[in-house]
């Protein structure tokens, strides 16, 4: 017998079904969901809290005319089983399969690549008003947790769409988490402690109390129905939107597609007008495990469906971000100036044991990466030493709060980079492959990349001492399971150090890539090559002596770092040695002008030719051998 979800390839078929089906297709595609993630890894808590919206959504609205926009992105895996993709499900995330993300390229019916928070509205409203200038009539709709409603840019979406009144469509996804629980002012705002039930039985109280007076109770009740909206306003977060000129409709239950339907087909024929639909959901729905800890499922590797506990892996030595983590504790327990913060992801970044030791030192300012980098600033001019850990692409957001805030005034900030370089199965909204460019043009700021764990937790001690902003990038992932000093060491600015000694080639590889360099120079050692290996630590500033003495004694130079090539270590070695007349081929490398997608991070890393076979290739061509 063949399931409802085989025979939906476009939401025309998802159309021609009854309501009523609708529970059991929700099942098949949790069920779908559920299956491929245990194998793939992905975002299951997130895309299991939405299938009923998504169906609702499709039903409703005449997809692809109609535009719909997911924010982030990460809870569109319904959406893609319904809109043809179902066949090609099982390579999600994979290299060459399916993104994790929605993708323009992939499908007409992926309005718009997101794969950051916050963006839907900003995006939805472009989308609306040129509609409006080109007199196409169709509906525009764009989707956003609550998670993301903490950050700024939604809400000056929210203001202009108001003010234009455009006839954009904002589906509130409310399900009381970003990755973590949400945080904040506006989390308090939008909590269910006043639910949709709980606002039926306010008004089922207050008009049998006033029908219990004859004549006047019946015209104090139609009054007060007249000022329905006030009231509502006052108990739900209508009075905000309103406020912003937006229709505001709900809380309406979002694992309902009945209800759902009939309230997004009265939204659909309303008319002209901003509104916004605020839905209630439970993020992990249909899987028990996600359901009661929805922040352990938001993004999981192969995992055991019976259980729900990650499937068994061969042991590894602790992670850059754990590494940092524990570094930090120990840090903080020995000076109490130390405080911590994050926009949205202690776990990610490994602050979650900080937060419960230190929790009067730790701050999680939600999706708001602004914000944290400016906050810091003012805690740093009060003489507390911030540390700022962000992932290395959403740090990409708060760029002139860093310029401005932090290293104009040259302020002891210190910004704690994970993931960077590429990231892997996310694909190319989260690869950190951008940061060096970035920053390394700020004045004021100094900037390391550790070879190891160990030689991250020295530079986390040299960063939060320095007295100015500094940055320390580190990859996702495994350390390389070295043994970690007791005692920390004070890194000497701007020094980095020889590890192997050679006549015929420097090489010059930048953090992760340090030990596939001294991989790659003993393997030329066997082929004849003297290969010489530095390991810069600092990228920012460069160790000029050092590596000028030996780019001139070797006559080659080979740089090498996960990192865009344009304006990146590379770059700025080539300045070096430009600026010391020091003129030895030199050849860059590092990612290409283009954006890479999503796989595996040793499969990208080959692609990308900064592996170590790579790098011995390339010093072979270069000897001429």
């Amino acid at each position: 017998m063949s399931s409802l979800l085989e025979k939906i390839k476009s939401p025309v078929d998802l159309r021609r079904l009854s309501s009523k089906e609708f529970p059991l297709l929700a099942r098949e595609i949790r069920r779908t969901i559920i299956d491929t993630v245990a194998v793939t890894g992905g975002h299951l808590a997130p895309c299991l809290g939405v299938v009923e919206l998504t169906l609702a959504l499709h039903y409703v609205f005449n997809t692809p005319e109609d535009k719909l926009i997911w924010d982030v992105g990460h809870q569109c895996y319904a959406h893609k089983l319904i809109t043809g993709r179902a066949d090609k499900f099982h390579t999600l995330r994979q290299y060459k399969g399916l993104s994790g993300f929605p993708k323009q390229e992939e499908s007409i019916y992926d309005t718009f690549d997101t794969g950051h928070s916050s963006t839907s509205i900003s995006a939805g409203l472009g989308i609306s008003t040129a509609k409006q200038l080109k007199g196409d009539p169709h509906k525009t709709i764009a989707v956003i947790g609550d998670g993301s409603m903490t950050g700024g840019m939604a809400f000056e979406g929210l203001n202009q769409a108001g003010g234009l009144g455009s006839d954009l469509i904002v589906i509130l996804n409310d399900n009381e988490m970003s990755i973590s629980p949400n945080v904040g002012a506006m989390s308090s705002f939008l909590s269910r402690k006043l639910t949709g039930k709980s606002m039926k039985r306010i008004k089922r109280d207050m008009e049998t109390f006033l029908k219990s007076f004859p004549h006047v109770g019946e015209n104090i009740l139609q009054l007060l129905k007249k000022s329905e909206e006030s009231l509502k306003g006052f108990l739900t977060p209508g009075t905000l939107f309103e406020a912003l000129k937006f229709e505001y409709v709900g809380p309406i239950p979002g694992h309902n597609v009945e209800i759902m339907i009939k309230t997004l087909e009265n939204v659909r024929d309303y008319g002209k007008g901003p509104v916004l639909v605020h839905i209630l959901t439970t993020k992990g729905k249909g899987y028990l495990p996600a359901e009661k800890k929805p922040g352990s499922y938001h993004g999981v590797g192969p995992f055991d469906i019976a259980s729900g506990s990650p499937l068994p892996s061969p042991a590894t030595p602790v992670s850059y971000t754990s590494a940092f983590g524990n570094s930090l504790v120990s840090l903080a327990e020995q000076d109490p100036r130390i405080v911590a913060i994050t926009a949205a992801m202690p776990a990610g970044t490994g602050l979650s044991r900080f937060a419960e030791l230190f929790p009067d030192r730790f701050f999680d300012v939600g999706i708001a990466e602004q914000h944290a980098v400016t906050f810091a600033a003012g805690l740093a001019t009060e003489g507390i030493l911030p540390v700022v850990a962000i992932y290395s692409t959403f740090m990409q957001r708060a760029l002139d709060q860093v310029i401005h805030d932090v290293c104009l005034p040259n302020l002891p900030v210190t910004f704690a980079l994970d993931r960077s370089g590429v990231v892997g199965d996310d694909g190319p909204t989260h690869h950190g492959v951008f940061d060096l460019a970035f920053l390394r043009f700020i004045p004021n700021l100094i900037i390391m990349a550790p070879m190891d764990e160990n030689e991250l937790q020295h530079m986390l001690y040299t960063a939060v001492f320095y007295p100015g902003p500094a940055a320390v990038r580190y990859c996702r992932g495994k350390g390389m399971g070295v043994k970690l000093d007791r005692e920390y060491i004070k890194l000497e600015y701007g020094k980095g150090e020889v590890l192997c000694r050679g006549t015929d080639i420097l090489l010059l590889p930048v953090g992760n890539r340090v030990y596939p360099a001294l991989e790659a120079a003993e393997g030329l050692e066997r082929l004849g090559i003297s290969a010489a290996v530095i390991n810069p630590r600092f990228v920012k500033p460069l160790d000029a002596d050092l590596i000028c003495k030996w780019a001139a004694d070797t006559g080659r130079v080979l740089t090498i770092e996960e990192n865009c090539r344009k304006g990146g270590f590379g770059s700025a070695v080539l300045e070096l040695l430009s600026s010391r007349n020091i003129l030895v081929p030199t050849r860059l490398l590092a990612i290409s002008d283009r954006f890479i997608e999503h796989g595996s991070q040793d499969v990208l890393r080959k692609i990308c030719k900064i592996d170590s076979a790579a790098i011995t290739s390339a010093a072979m061509e270069m000897v001429g051998h």
